[in-house]
């Protein structure tokens, strides 16, 4: 598995650090995404799929 972020599609809301705040983290500037692991481990999988489908700007991809 492999995370991408869009930093520029971002909206801020912090759903992404909610749900998998092992994954990413936001700018204090900002709010905008950081992605803290591109590779997540087994076990860390379901929340990087969650974060993603709930990220309202549709700026986390994931590859399988």
């Amino acid at each position: 598995m492999r995370v991408i972020v869009d930093p520029d599609k971002c909206a801020s809301s912090g759903n992404c650090v909610m749900r998998a705040p092992e994954i990413f983290d936001q700018r204090d500037e900002d709010g905008v995404v950081v992605l803290l692991n591109e590779n997540p481990s087994p076990e860390q999988a379901e929340s990087a799929r969650s974060a993603a489908a709930g990220c309202p700007a549709s700026a986390i991809d994931i590859e399988e």
